[in-house]
């Protein structure tokens, strides 16, 4: 008779599931994967991300509402698991119930965990909009003070965001229109998003919650599955954070009121205009000279907000949930859009190294851009190699070029330097090369 031991471990085994079938929609600049874990008797479902800031090409207006029909078919009317990376509207704004928003079909799968990011959590949320640092604590204050102002920091940029959006959509005529571009991008990227927040948070209290940290596991959410969080660390944990405040803690609050002062600014530029001095004799005419040192100014000022709203964007997508699963010997990583300040806590951990170096299908963090696919990380990975390679490495990039940073600069995204490694290195899938007969999906499935 097998050992108890031995019984376990094929009871373990009989609840594995035998495959995991991957749909990656095409949903423009934007994520959104659909999870299917096939067992014996039944499957069970999870949700990576659903947004998107520019529609894909050749395909219908509704193209999320399609997307969600489809996620609803897929799942028979019940999704498992819920996973929004971060709060970046190309990650969530599918979640959001305002006009044709198709969030609340996806409510309507009653999903039983929803797992976002720490930085999401309500309860830390008021301390962190009315927290202030009493002078006795200054030159040391304590961990709850410095992720309450943290959060209050995050808070802060999409008010930033917001008003840099109005703005970049007031100015079209008078700057170049490659900035207004990516000024509106980023701008409405980093939105609040208000409505699929609120969303996300109503599934969650209907299920349950997780807001989660490097190091936390869920292996209790689907059966035969390891779940680890390999990111986004909190403040107690990123020694760079940590060793950053206890150096310099007043840098920190000067950051939060860096982003407030810079909000009302832009408000104000964007809301009203400064009164004539002598206004019945004000000429309409304004000579070359002049005309030429207004737009020369205003480019200024546009090329300015731009850096600052690139470094909101980069601050937003370090908050992004790392997630490694691993059925039986196959390993997925999804990093969200994490990039290397993210990453660094997890790439100095041995152990975790250690994990990933088999990887089997990595999701490429970021939709392809220069800083989420660390090197170091790269080089780890054992399953890459040229075509003919056993076990090669499967890559899924869902992206959309001209959207997010410049040829010029080395900074567009897709980079095509990692593109280029991708192709040669892996069996490398983009929504970019998705045709008619795809349409908005293309699924990838993984034998176990």
């Amino acid at each position: 008779m097998p050992s108890r031991k031995t019984q376990t471990k094929r009871a373990a085994s009989s609840r594995a599931p035998a495959c995991v079938s991957i749909r990656m929609y095409n949903v423009g600049f934007g994520d959104c994967f659909l999870l299917t874990f096939h067992y014996a008797s039944e499957k069970r479902h999870m949700l990576i991300d659903f947004g998107s800031t520019s529609g894909p090409q050749d395909q219908p207006k509704n193209y999320m509402t399609r997307i969600a029909a489809d996620i609803k078919a897929q799942c028979g009317s019940k999704l498992h698991i819920v996973v929004v990376t971060h709060r970046h509207r190309d990650h969530i704004s599918g979640f959001a119930t305002d006009g044709n928003s198709p969030g609340a079909t996806i409510a309507g799968l009653k999903p039983d965990f929803v797992i976002q990011p720490w930085t999401e959590d309500p309860k830390a949320k008021p301390d962190a909009l009315t927290a202030t640092v009493p002078a006795s604590t200054k030159s040391n204050p304590s961990a709850k003070q410095l992720q309450a102002h943290y959060l209050g920091s995050l808070e802060a940029m999409h008010r930033v965001a917001e008003g840099i959006d109005k703005w970049a959509r007031q100015s079209k005529e008078a700057v170049d229109s490659g900035t207004v571009k990516q000024l509106a991008f980023l701008g409405e990227d980093n939105l609040k998003n208000v409505s699929a927040v609120k969303n996300l948070m109503a599934m969650g209290q209907a299920g349950t919650s997780y807001y989660v940290n490097a190091g936390m596991k869920l292996n209790g959410l689907l059966p035969g599955v390891k779940i680890t969080v390999l990111g986004p660390p909190n403040l107690k944990q990123s020694d760079k954070i940590r060793s950053e405040r206890a150096k310099d803690p007043t840098e920190f609050w000067q950051f939060r009121n860096f982003w407030a002062t810079q909000h009302q600014a832009i408000a104000r530029t964007a809301s009203r205009r400064r009164a004539a001095l002598f206004p019945h004799n004000v000429s309409a005419v304004r000579g070359p000279n002049v005309r030429w040192f207004i737009r020369q100014s205003r480019q200024i000022q546009a090329s300015q907000m731009l850096e600052l709203v690139r470094q909101l964007d980069d601050v937003m997508n370090n908050t992004s949930v790392i997630l490694l699963l691993e059925i039986g010997s196959k390993k997925l990583l999804f990093p969200g859009d994490a990039q290397i300040e993210n990453w660094s806590f997890a790439l100095a951990n041995p152990e975790w190294m250690a994990l990933l170096k088999d990887v089997d299908l990595y999701k490429v963090g970021h939709h392809g851009s220069l800083n989420a696919t660390p090197k170091t990380l790269w080089s780890a990975f054992k399953h890459k190699g040229e075509h003919g390679t056993h076990a090669r490495l499967e890559t899924l990039c869902s992206t959309k070029a001209d959207q997010h940073g410049s040829v010029d600069a080395g900074t567009e995204v897709p980079r095509r330097l990692l593109v280029d490694e991708l192709q040669k290195e892996s069996d490398f899938t983009s929504t970019q090369d998705y045709t008619a007969s795809d349409g908005l999906v293309r699924e990838f499935t993984i034998p176990i």
